[in-house]
C-alpha cells in the first residue's frame, strides 16, 4: 500500500491506513524532506552530507546511508530482505524518492491549486478547500537549513496565492459577506500583498459596505505610499475610483448583484407567488433535482436522497399524470451502468411502472416515453427483460414524435441496455455519435457531453485512443461551459486507462489511477467508487504479467466474486481458489462485463478449470477485438485475443 509524506508541517509519513510512520530521528526527517525537495529526482550522497550538516563529521556518507536504509525500513517494513525497494531508490550517484504525485501533500496541494484554476469557481473553491487543509502549520517546520529556507519561502507564497484564488472564487458565487473575515485577516497578517487588500475592498463592495470598501482602500494606499514608498498598484487604483463611481460592474467583471442576490430575490418571489402544496411546487422540485444533480458530489447525493422523496409525495397527491411528469422530468444523463443506490433505483422503476398503468388511454405520448427511459435508464446493470423492452419503446415513440430532448433521454436508456453481451463497444459508438450530433443541434448540452463520453468508452474498448482523446477533450471543454464539474471524474480515469493500455510499464497507470481515485473520493457516486481502485491495479497487473498481491484487507465492493479466486491465488490458497471459481456468477450486463470474463479466465487457466475456461472463451469471443474492460473508461485487462489465445492453449493441453 502506497505511503503518505507530510510536509506541510513537521515532516511526518503514514502507511497506507493512515497509521503514522515512525521516522526515527530528525536526521532521517531531513533526508526524507531533501528528497521530497528534489521532487523525484536524484540527489547525490555528497550533497545530502553538505546539505544534513554545516561541518561534515566523519563517516558522514556512511551515516546518510545508514539513514536511508532506516527510512527504507519504516516506509516498506513488509518488503522482503532481498527485493527492490519500491519508493525510495538508488540511482546513479545517490539516492530519489519515487512515490506516486499524491503521495507528498506538497505536491497534492500544488496540483490542487494548479487544477482550481482551470475549472469553474465552484468546483476551484472544492479544490482549494481541499488543498488549504492539508496545511498542519510551517512547511519543513524544525529545519533552517538553505534547502528547506527556500522550500518553504516557496510554498508559502502559494499558500497565499490559493488563499487570494478561493476569495475571489467566492466573489464570483455571489459570496461576499462570507469572505469578508478572512480577508480581513488575510490582509492584516500581510499587509504589503496588494490583492488581499483589493480582494477585501471587493468584498465590502459587493457585501453593500462601500465606505468600510473605500476605508480599505485609503488604508493600503498609506501603508504603501509611507512604509514602502511606492504608489498602489493600478488596480487598486481603478477600483477605488470605480467604488466612487458606484460603477455597475467593479474590477475584473464581478459586479453586484451577485449570482447570490438574484437566487435569493427569485427564490422569495417564488415562495409569495407558489402556493404550498401546489403541484407546480412538485414539478419544480424536479428541475431543481435534475440541475442539483450534475453540480458536484454533495448535489448529485442531495438529489438523490430527495428523488424518491418526491415520487411518493407525488403519487399521495393521487394524480397520476403529475406522478409520471415528476418521475419522467428527472432526465439526468446517466454514464456508468451500476446505480449508485440500486435499492432506490429498483423503487424508481417500480414508481414508473405504477405511473404507467395509472395513465389514462389518451394521455401524452411523451409522458408514456419519458416514463419507458427512466425505467431503461434505472434498471440498468440487472437482467431483468423489462429494461431492454422499454429502451425499444421509449426509442420508438421519441423518434415518431421528433422530440429532440425526449431522444436524447431514450438514447440513454438504450445505451444503458447494450450489455446483454460482450463485444457490442461498436453499437454503443454509433449511440454514442448520434447523442452528439443530435445533442449539438438542438443545445442539449448534458446530453453532448454523454455522447462524448459514451464514445471515449467505445473508443476505447476498439483501442482507438486517439479519437478517446478527441472525446474527452471534447467533454472537459463542454463540461467547463455548462458547469458539470463530475465530468473529469471520467476523463481522468479514462487518461489512466490510456496509460495502462499504452506504456509498457505499470508505474505511471498506477501513480495516474491512485489521483484518479481520489478525485472520485468526493464525486458522490458509491456505485463507481466501490472497489475500483483495487480492481483497476489487479487489472493492470494481471495485463502485465505481475503476481497478484492483495490482503484480505481489500475492499473490492461489488468485485469480489470475480477477484476472489485470483486474490487466493496470490496468497498460496489454490483449494479455496478453486472452490471460489466454481461459484463465480455469470457477470451483471454492464462495462466491466469483458473485464470479469477475462479475470475469470486468467484463474481458471491456472487452475486448470476446463469448464469455465470453455463457459469464458463463448462469453469472451464476441469481443475479440476489443481491450478487455477498455470499454468502461476506466481500466484494462489488455487485449480479449490474447486471453482468448491462453483459452486456446490450456483446453487444447487439457484435452
Amino acid at each position: 500500500m502506497q505511503v503518505s509524506i507530510g510536509v506541510l508541517g513537521p515532516v511526518v509519513a503514514w502507511d497506507g491506513a493512515g497509521a503514522p510512520i515512525g521516522l526515527k530521528g530528525p536526521k532521517h526527517r531531513a533526508v526524507l524532506a531533501r528528497l521530497v525537495v528534489a521532487r523525484g529526482r536524484v540527489v547525490p550522497v555528497g550533497t545530502l552530507v553538505d546539505d544534513l550538516w554545516q561541518v561534515p563529521p566523519p563517516g558522514a556518507v556512511s551515516a546518510v546511508r545508514t539513514f536511508v536504509a532506516a527510512l527504507r525500513r519504516a516506509l516498506e517494513p513488509d518488503r522482503p530482505p532481498r527485493e527492490s525497494t519500491r519508493w525510495l531508490v538508488t540511482e546513479g550517484p545517490g539516492y530519489a524518492l519515487r512515490v506516486a504525485p499524491d503521495a507528498v501533500d506538497a505536491w497534492r496541494f500544488e496540483n490542487e491549486t494548479a487544477a482550481a484554476s482551470t475549472v469553474h469557481p465552484r468546483a476551484a473553491i472544492e479544490r482549494l478547500d481541499r488543498a488549504l487543509r492539508s496545511w498542519r502549520g510551517p512547511a519543513f517546520a524544525g529545519f533552517d537549513e538553505s534547502w528547506a529556507d527556500v522550500e518553504r519561502a516557496r510554498l508559502e507564497q502559494l499558500r497565499l496565492h490559493a488563499i487570494e484564488q478561493r476569495a475571489a472564487a467566492l466573489l464570483t458565487t455571489g459570496r461576499a459577506a462570507e469572505v469578508v473575515p478572512d480577508l480581513d485577516a488575510h490582509a492584516a497578517e500581510h499587509p504589503w500583498r496588494e490583492e488581499a487588500w483589493r480582494l477585501l475592498a471587493l468584498a465590502l463592495y459587493q457585501a453593500g459596505r462601500q465606505g468600510d470598501a473605500l476605508a480599505v482602500l485609503r488604508r493600503a494606499r498609506s501603508l504603501l505610499l509611507e512604509q514602502l514608498g511606492v504608489d498602489p498598484h493600478p488596480r487598486l487604483r481603478r477600483l477605488e475610483t470605480d467604488i466612487l463611481r458606484q460603477a455597475d460592474r467593479i474590477g475584473d467583471g464581478l459586479g453586484s448583484p451577485g449570482p447570490e442576490q438574484v437566487w435569493a430575490e427569485a427564490a422569495a418571489a417564488y415562495d409569495r407567488t407558489v402556493a404550498s402544496g401546489s403541484s407546480a411546487r412538485l414539478e419544480s422540485t424536479i428541475g431543481l433535482l435534475r440541475s442539483l444533480a450534475v453540480t458536484g458530489a454533495s448535489g448529485l447525493e442531495a438529489a438523490r436522497e430527495q428523488r424518491v422523496a418526491a415520487i411518493t409525495a407525488a403519487e399521495q397527491v393521487g394524480d397520476p399524470e403529475l406522478t409520471a411528469r415528476v418521475i419522467g422530468g428527472y432526465d439526468v444523463p446517466a454514464i456508468w451502468t451500476r446505480a449508485d443506490d440500486p435499492a432506490q433505483a429498483a423503487q424508481v422503476v417500480a414508481g414508473a411502472e405504477r405511473a404507467l398503468a395509472a395513465l389514462a388511454p389518451d394521455s401524452s405520448e411523451a409522458t408514456r416515453a419519458r416514463l419507458l427511459a427512466t425505467i431503461a435508464v434505472e434498471s440498468r446493470g440487472t437482467r431483468a427483460a423489462r429494461g431492454p423492452e422499454a429502451a425499444e419503446q421509449a426509442e420508438r415513440i421519441a423518434r415518431r414524435l421528433g422530440d429532440p430532448a425526449l431522444l436524447a433521454f431514450a438514447l440513454n436508456g438504450v445505451f444503458m441496455q447494450t450489455f446483454h453481451r460482450a463485444g457490442l463497444a461498436p453499437r454503443r459508438d454509433r449511440i454514442g455519435a448520434e447523442l452528439v450530433a443530435l445533442s449539438a443541434r438542438h443545445g442539449l448540452g448534458t446530453f453532448e457531453i454523454l455522447g462524448h463520453l459514451v464514445r471515449l468508452q467505445a473508443r476505447s474498448a476498439l483501442a482507438d485512443f486517439a479519437s478517446g482523446d478527441q472525446h474527452a477533450a471534447a467533454a472537459d471543454r463542454l463540461a467547463e461551459r455548462y458547469d458539470r464539474p463530475l465530468v473529469s471524474v471520467f476523463t481522468q480515469w479514462y487518461r489512466a486507462l490510456r496509460l495502462a493500455a499504452t506504456e509498457p510499464s505499470p508505474q505511471a497507470a498506477e501513480a495516474a489511477y491512485r489521483n484518479a481515485a481520489a478525485q472520485l473520493d468526493n464525486a458522490g457516486m458509491p456505485g463507481l467508487q466501490q472497489g475500483l481502485l483495487p480492481l483497476a491495479l489487479l487489472c493492470l497487473g494481471v495485463a502485465h504479467g505481475e503476481p497478484v498481491r492483495f490482503d484480505d484487507e481489500t475492499d473490492w465492493g461489488p468485485h469480489t466474486p470475480w477477484v476472489r479466486p485470483l486474490v487466493l491465488l496470490g496468497q498460496d490458497r489454490p483449494a479455496d481458489a478453486a472452490a471460489a471459481l466454481r461459484q463465480v456468477p455469470v457477470p451483471p450486463r454492464d462495462l466491466l462485463i469483458e473485464a470479469r470474463w477475462s479475470l475469470t479466465a486468467h484463474a481458471a487457466i491456472i487452475l486448470d478449470d476446463s469448464a469455465v475456461m470453455r463457459r469464458a472463451r463463448i462469453a469472451l469471443s464476441p469481443a475479440a477485438d476489443e481491450l478487455a474492460g477498455a470499454g468502461s473508461g476506466m481500466l484494462t485487462v489488455g487485449p480479449v485475443s490474447r486471453h482468448l489465445e491462453n483459452l486456446d492453449a490450456a483446453l487444447g493441453r487439457s484435452s
